[in-house]
């Protein structure tokens, strides 16, 4: 069977709700395709639901451009739509002089990417908003929250819907063809058609780069090859021991293993980074519990190991490998020559946080 669609969008985790979202309320008859029996399956449910200021992300890039504008939809949205979430700050700690002058360069390019409320704290500063933190001195970002990762994407498919648009799940695509005349795209599962439309968005996270590969006609040579990276995150049983999140100063391949909580309160740390290459690998390594203790006793001396507990796991899809930033690669027709695509790839965190500032970008590429 086929059926006449204007726009499909691939890939009902947060970015495609809001891609979808977006395009719709532009006017535009939307699909929604999700391979999995539910939305945001994968990794936008499987992350530490922090809304970021975007204090770590390199000047000029898509992450910087998106997260900081993002954020500031996000409180937006989340007040209109009733989504909870708790703008809980964050501060990030210091040990040794080494890292307060990274802290330094954090304020610096925070500043940059035009987020300019961070205070810079000393040791007893820190302690006072924070008792129980060890550190030698530290900043605060008061603009950094939690958010109901599940609410927001129940709001974004309740908006996307009250403007017309439908998701259809376990409709995985099992492939298509791209030219001038538009597209045609093949949908497996229990309802298999193909959907002949004018536009193509690939928002399938984790599996971007295989579904790009699997629709003729988008040229091989602009889909990039993602690494996966996965983080681990262990839990602890006890009451919360910090009103706000605790990071310490990045390392090179992530945000190191912080604190944060959910908005019941449930306390967590982590993630860890670790390359694999399985982006359907979600176990959690109990032996990871001592490193994990080690890494946090720094900022908490206090903490119980014999309470940390193996957590769950989430996989970012990456477009690079160990030390080396990345950066989102959002592709239209002046990448690939084809009207009908538009490509996301490497949409990993903050992704949560810039949803809504990238589906306007997307949206306005679609125009």
């Amino acid at each position: 069977m086929t059926e006449k669609v204007d726009t499909v969008v691939i890939g009902a985790g947060v970015v495609g709700l809001a891609v979808a979202r977006a395009l719709a309320r532009a006017g535009r008859e939307v699909v929604l395709l999700e391979k999995n029996a539910a939305f945001g399956e994968e990794t936008s449910s499987r992350n530490s639901e922090v809304i970021h200021a975007g204090l770590f992300y390199k000047p000029g890039g898509l992450r910087a451009r998106f997260c900081h504008p993002g954020k500031q939809q996000l409180y937006a949205f989340c007040d209109a739509f009733h989504v909870a979430y708790e703008n809980c700050e964050k501060l990030i700690v210091a040990h040794d002089d080494d890292e307060i002058a990274q802290l330094r360069a954090i304020k610096t390019l925070a500043e940059q990417n035009g987020v300019t409320d961070l205070s810079f704290l000393t040791r007893a500063e820190a302690r006072a908003l924070e008792p129980e933190v060890e550190c030698k001195a530290a900043l605060l970002s008061p603009s950094t929250g939690i958010v109901d990762s599940h609410g927001l994407m129940l709001a974004l498919l309740g908006d996307f819907e009250e403007a017309g648009g439908a998701l259809a799940l376990n409709a995985p695509v099992a492939g298509g063809r791209i030219d001038g005349n538009g597209a045609a795209i093949v949908v497996a599962g229990e309802a298999a058609m193909t959907l002949q439309a004018s536009l193509v968005v690939n928002c399938a996270g984790l599996w971007c780069d295989r579904l790009a590969r699997a629709i003729e006609g988008v040229p091989g040579e602009t889909i990039p090859q993602l690494q996966y990276g996965k983080g681990q995150y262990f839990s602890y049983t006890g009451a919360a021991p910090f009103h706000r999140l605790i990071y310490p100063v990045p390392g090179r391949d992530s945000l190191g293993a912080h604190y944060t909580k959910d908005l019941g309160g449930q306390v967590r740390f982590g993630p860890d980074i670790s390359y694999v290459d399985s982006n359907t690998d979600y176990d959690v390594d109990p032996t990871r519990r001592d490193g994990f203790a080690e890494s946090v006793r720094r900022f908490w001396p206090a903490l119980d190991p014999e309470k940390l507990q193996p957590g769950y796991a989430g996989i970012r899809p990456k477009n690079a490998g160990p030390g080396k930033e990345g950066d989102y690669i959002i592709q239209g027709k002046e990448t690939h020559g084809l009207g009908a695509y538009i490509g996301l790839y490497g949409m990993e965190s903050p992704g949560l946080t810039s949803c809504l500032a990238i589906a306007d970008h997307v949206a306005a590429m679609a125009r």
